[in-house]
């Protein structure tokens, strides 16, 4: 039997918070949120957060890339910028569509794609 996906996990220093930006941001429902852990579902994918109060893993530059496609690239950019994130660079525009990277909220990085 070949392994199954389970959940992409992140560690974070505030799970409610990083819980609520993935909610807003980007349309994640919410299936459990407590202080040390969340897990969010969009579709079939499923993302847990779980409470590191040790910024080790971000200071060595570990870190998941999460990536998205999305409907309208420069609204939801305007909204995850309003909660916290920062663009890695400026949104590139590609022949098959366009593309943008961001920072969350703690430094993990989000590929976003609208396709042409």
């Amino acid at each position: 039997m070949a392994a199954s996906f389970r959940w992409i996990l992140q560690l974070h220093k505030d799970v409610p918070k990083a819980a609520h930006f993935y909610s807003e941001g980007l349309g994640f429902t919410t299936n459990v949120c407590t202080l040390r852990w969340a897990e969010l579902q969009s579709g079939p994918l499923k993302l847990a957060l779980m409470h590191s109060p040790n910024d080790t893993v971000m200071q060595k530059g570990y870190s998941t890339l999460l990536s998205f496609s999305v409907i309208d690239i420069n609204s939801t950019v305007t909204k995850l910028v309003a909660l916290g994130a920062e663009l890695d660079g400026p949104i590139k525009y590609e022949i098959h569509g366009k593309v943008a990277a961001m920072r969350c909220l703690d430094g993990h990085i989000l590929g976003l794609y609208e396709p042409a």
